[in-house]
């Protein structure tokens, strides 16, 4: 239990400093490396497998922060630079600007800029289906999603909060979550998948669209926050009008080079996004009549929004993965997982057990995959033990750990959507906080419901 006491406090002074308004990349880099040194102390293994011991538990902390940087840096903290940079190009062309004058027109119509939330929420929904990464979803939506929603009227936590929310149900039979829950629940994957946890998903985040509208309007009358719906005979832009298909480049790649819309051509998100700046190029290129330095001059705006992002969301991932390694390097997850296994409550008690561990460590650490990793091992035995269904325990953890990751001030999606929109990420996670509750709640009323809890 100390390692888990440990963790708790750590944790808490984390929270402390950044609702102080310390800056979040050093606060929890600090934290995680903190932890790690603890964990050294203590004679637990700081690094993760793949990643090779300097033979000091000390250079073994900063070995773990430099290999996050490479990972990362060149991973996922690459993919969020270029459509950082994507974004940035899109807004200095003015192809964002007339996004907003084309679609503001058939919209304009519809008063209440919380309907348009709950439209934009399912929207990003049904994006899940095509972009697996919470956080690359995340940040593509606050490129191309996000400006739009503002335009219309919806305050800028709420739309930040609406981008950062669609990866907290799982919609997608095929992604690794579902088919490793399938198979620890003993059934064949289109069961599992479709019969099962796709009508519960459905349910969530229906249930999530209505908290969503009443939450927002709520908090967003609670605090006054800005949100004037722009006049659009006011929005200056000087590109031609067709230049409002060029932000949606990427969406549609993502739907296009996918291996099955065109047979054997598929391309992951990261060609996509440098293939659509290539595409803006060149049609920027057209327009400004062959100008070769004019274009090249508009295409600096694409390098320095990579710049920014790197400084202001990067770095925050590298700190937020220094921080969850830290937590599972001391043995606060083990702590959990050993918890759970000495439950000795009821079906239901068990079931509502393994979902709030998993929703807790999701919070903790900031991962969705993690978490579920861990503790789904655990539920067979749990299962056999006392003549339940693993499909029972399962589906709740597989769903609370995303749902989790959403309410985690230091998820990856979080810290980037509120990295890009420059606003807190605690004040993104109380934009989500209720949403997810509701959410949560429906999958366990659902899994009641579609689920036989006895074997």
């Amino acid at each position: 239990m100390l390692e888990l006491f440990i963790g708790l406090v750590v944790t808490a002074v984390v929270g402390y400093f950044i609702i102080k308004d310390y800056r979040p990349a050093g606060v929890l880099l600090t934290a995680g490396i903190v932890l790690l040194l603890i964990a050294g102390l203590l004679g637990k293994d700081l690094l993760p497998d793949k990643v090779v011991s300097t033979g000091n538990f000390v250079t073994d902390a900063l070995e773990y922060v430099k290999y996050t940087l490479c990972y990362r840096g060149g991973g996922l903290g690459m993919q969020i630079m270029l459509l950082c940079g994507f974004a940035a190009y899109m807004t200095h062309i003015d192809a964002n600007n007339m996004v907003v004058k084309q679609f503001s027109k058939p919209l304009k119509a519809i008063k209440s800029p919380y309907i348009l939330l709950v439209a934009a929420y399912i929207v990003a929904c049904l994006m899940s289906l095509a972009v697996s990464s919470a956080t690359g979803l995340g940040v593509l939506l606050m490129a191309t999603l996000f400006p739009m929603m503002t335009a219309m009227g919806i305050s800028r936590p709420a739309a930040v909060a609406i981008c950062a929310s669609p990866a907290a149900i799982i919609l997608s039979p095929t992604s690794g979550d579902v088919i490793l829950a399938a198979e620890k629940s003993g059934l064949p994957l289109d069961v599992f998948a479709v019969q099962t946890v796709l009508p519960v998903s459905l349910s969530a985040i229906a249930t999530m669209a209505v908290a969503a509208f009443f939450w927002n309007k709520y908090l967003d009358k609670k605090h006054n926050t800005p949100m004037e719906r722009v006049d659009i005979s006011r929005i200056e832009a000087k590109a031609p009008t067709f230049y409002c298909v060029l932000p949606f480049l990427p969406i549609v790649g993502v739907f296009l080079f996918n291996g099955r819309t065109i047979p054997g051509l598929e391309l992951d998100i990261y060609t996509i996004v440098v293939l659509s700046i290539a595409i803006s190029g060149l049609v920027d290129f057209a327009v400004n009549r062959f100008d070769g330095r004019k274009t090249l001059e508009n295409m600096e705006s694409c390098y320095q929004g990579m710049a920014e992002a790197f400084k202001g969301v990067v770095m925050l991932l590298v700190a937020a993965g220094t921080f969850a390694q830290g937590l599972m390097a001391i043995g606060a997850i083990d702590t959990l997982l050993s918890l759970a296994d000495a439950a000795g409550a009821g079906g239901f008690a068990l079931m509502l057990l393994l979902a709030g561990l998993t929703v807790a460590a999701a919070i903790a650490t900031g991962s969705g995959n993690a978490p579920f990793y861990a503790f789904v091992e655990l539920a067979p035995a749990l299962a056999m033990k006392m003549g339940l269904r693993p499909a029972f325990l399962i589906i709740p953890m597989l769903q609370a750990s995303n749902l989790g990751r959403t309410m985690s001030p230091v998820s990856g999606v979080v810290v980037a959507t509120s990295g890009m929109a420059s606003i807190s990420p605690l004040e993104v996670v109380k934009r989500t906080s209720v949403p997810v509750t509701v959410g949560l709640a429906t999958v366990i009323v659902g899994t009641l419901i579609l689920v036989p809890m006895m074997a």
